[in-house]
Order: C-alpha cells, then structure tokens, then sequence
C-alpha cells in the first residue's frame, strides 16, 4: 500500500517536479524542500516515511544534513535515500559509507527509482500487479 508521506529535498525544480509527479502517480504523498535546511526543519514537523535527498545543495549538503536528521531523535529512524548525479563508484561508495539507506542515481531510471524507493520502504516495487 502506498499513501506514504516522502520529503523531497531538491533545488532543482525540474527534478523535484519529477521526483514528486512519478512519487505521487504511485499514490505516494510527497512533501519538497528546496534547501537542507528547510528539509530538516520539515522533517521532525511533518514526519515523513521517506526522505529524498539530493547531495549538492545550497548552503548544507546532503551529507551533512543526513548526519543532522541522524543526530535528531525525532528523525533518526527515518530512511533517507541520496538522489545524486554524483554516480562514479567513489561518490557512491562515499555516499553510502555516510549512512544513506540508498541511492538513486540522476538522471531517473523510472523502474529503479520506483524499486529503490519501494524498498526502502519495505514495499513491492511491482505495487502488487
């Protein structure tokens, strides 16, 4: 079932609008910051089920805003998953060593981005069909 609630933290309006449009025709509520910052103050308010985060923001990257929502009681169970062009294998391995529940490579890959997101939420990617 969907209907979870996913905090996109984007600058990019064209890949938020993108995240939040295939997000949303899969029956997921979507809620989007354009900045670390505002994502972290979002986060703890609304309590989503899923953050997406983009590493190279303005100001905070997203690096360090997920050792912020860790460092929080109130959001750190929540599984984050970095959403980067950043995608050679040491970025990966360095993305992935700070502590994100996945990743999802820029651009999108509309099957993978619906099957990582789905699991990190512990759903059927096939959305029972």
């Amino acid at each position: 079932m969907a209907n979870e609630l996913i905090l996109i933290v984007e600058d990019n309006e064209k890949n938020r609008r993108l995240a939040r449009d295939i997000l949303q025709v899969k029956s997921y509520r979507t809620i989007e910051a354009e900045t670390a910052e505002a994502g972290l103050e979002m986060a703890p308010r609304e309590n989503p089920d899923l953050v997406l985060m983009d590493i190279q923001l303005p100001g905070m990257n997203g690096i360090q805003a997920l050792k912020k929502l860790r460092e929080n009681e109130a959001t750190r169970g929540i599984p984050v998953l970095a959403f980067t062009a950043s995608v050679m294998p040491q970025d990966r391995r360095e993305i992935m060593e700070a502590g994100f529940d996945g990743f999802v490579a820029k651009p999108i890959n509309l099957k993978e981005f619906i099957a990582t997101v789905a699991a990190a939420l512990d759903k059927d990617p096939a959305g029972g069909s």
